[in-house]
């Protein structure tokens, strides 16, 4: 997990020095070519939509896997990212982005499935998928395990830095602290910053009721004025500088950013919090579903599952990937949260069409709210600003009347 700046730099001169083969293969060192060089000289390409900093891109000497995919298949990954779960929703369901490969998280995938959004997969083409743990296959998002492919897991908690906190740090209702105004991010995507709300108030995750939603609502109003910033892939800039001191993120990203800032610390709140999965899917009407499926594979290779989760930070559903991680990743709490912290998690599932809509609504008032802002500021300072002005005029008039030899 930790990326030494001399290992790196000797790595990076090795990696230059070695065969392909020799660090993106399989356990035997071998990767079976007539699989993975069915499109090669047939000038392939995929169009592949991730998360941002979601996955290993070669730098720090890490592997870069789509690199490795491309040498090994002569398939051209074309990479974009977003920031959050409705962003990509929008993108499909609008039409006019045409992708191969998406990574959405497990409530956004149930969405997806219930509107025909998701082509199924060949699972005789994805070989690899018999690494997956048994315990992520067939999930409640995926039932039959049709759509998706596991690609990572983790937990949503509280990121927040010791040299500005200094008390301890174990419930959600410190993102509610006036001490911290200005210094509190928060989640820029909706799901996310009801859900942990919904927890702070002993709400599930996955209510339906509207009057929960709306309680969770004016929580966040509530919320706003302590704010500095909604945020998603901002909050490495901002918490490593120590711009902001407390913000609620992905685990996974708390051990990256850890590496950089050890003044920073991750708490799970004692109220509960979101356990979430990220799959790998393909839309519907894929212009490459073949060579997207080669991808997927690729993925659920173990040396480079094992690699990228490695880069990432995240925790990993690839079995055969998991025992090659050292014992100290293996063990990390962080990563792997013991199971009494488990059973205090919760799913998020797709919501019903309308408390979607309800949820989105909901959130407009929230980012639109003036909550907090004194509405007898802009009146007070038009008065002043008149008497300012009117007391200038005065005062000229004088002046002139003053000099003035009649």
């Amino acid at each position: 997990m930790k990326r030494k700046k001399l290992l790196c730099a000797l790595a990076a001169c090795l990696l230059a020095l070695i065969p392909f083969n020799a660090f993106a293969a399989g356990e035997d060192g071998e990767y079976d070519m007539a699989y993975y060089g069915q499109f090669a000289g047939q000038n392939a390409s995929i169009n592949v939509f991730n998360w941002g900093e979601y996955i290993s891109d070669g730098s720090d000497g890490a592997l870069d896997v789509n690199k490795a995919f491309e040498e090994l298949t002569g398939i051209k990954v074309n990479y974009s990212t977003f920031a959050t779960n409705e962003e990509l929703y929008s993108k499909l369901k609008g039409g006019g982005a045409q992708y191969d490969v998406i990574i959405p998280s497990d409530y956004m995938i149930a969405r997806m499935i219930a509107e025909d959004m998701l082509e199924e997969l060949d699972f005789e083409s994805i070989p690899a998928f018999e690494n997956i743990d048994e315990q992520y296959r067939n999930p409640e998002y995926d039932p039959e395990n049709r759509y998706s492919v596991p690609y990572t897991w983790g937990t949503v908690g509280i990121i927040y830095n010791i040299g500005t906190v200094e008390e301890p740090v174990d419930s959600w209702s410190i993102l509610w602290d006036e001490q911290y105004r200005g210094d509190i991010l928060m989640f820029s995507n909706s799901r996310d910053a009801f859900g942990l709300t919904q927890k702070l108030l002993g709400y599930s995750l996955n209510t339906e009721n509207h009057d929960e939603l709306r309680a969770a609502c004016e929580k966040l109003k509530d919320q706003k004025p302590l704010v500095q910033a909604y945020v998603m892939d901002e909050i490495f800039d901002k918490m490593l500088s120590g711009e902001a001191a407390i913000a609620p993120y992905y685990a996974g990203d708390y051990l990256i950013m850890a590496e950089d800032n050890e003044d920073l610390r991750f708490s799970i709140p004692k109220e509960g919090t979101n356990l979430f999965v990220d799959a790998v899917c393909i839309p519907k009407g894929a212009a490459h579903k073949a060579a997207a499926e080669l991808y997927i594979n690729f993925l659920c290779e173990p040396r480079v599952a094992a690699d990228n989760i490695e880069y990432i930070g995240y925790s990993t559903p690839n079995k055969a990937a998991f025992e090659l991680l050292d014992e100290e990743v293996q063990n990390d709490p962080v990563c792997y949260p013991p199971p009494e912290v488990l059973e205090n998690t919760e799913p998020f599932l797709a919501l019903s069409p309308e408390t979607s809509l309800l949820l989105d609504s909901l959130w407009t008032e929230v980012l639109s709210t003036d909550k907090g802002y004194n509405k007898w500021i802009m009146p007070v300072f038009v008065v002043v600003a008149v008497g300012f002005s009117i007391g200038i005029n005065l005062a000229r008039r004088y002046r002139k009347k003053k000099d003035s030899p009649y």
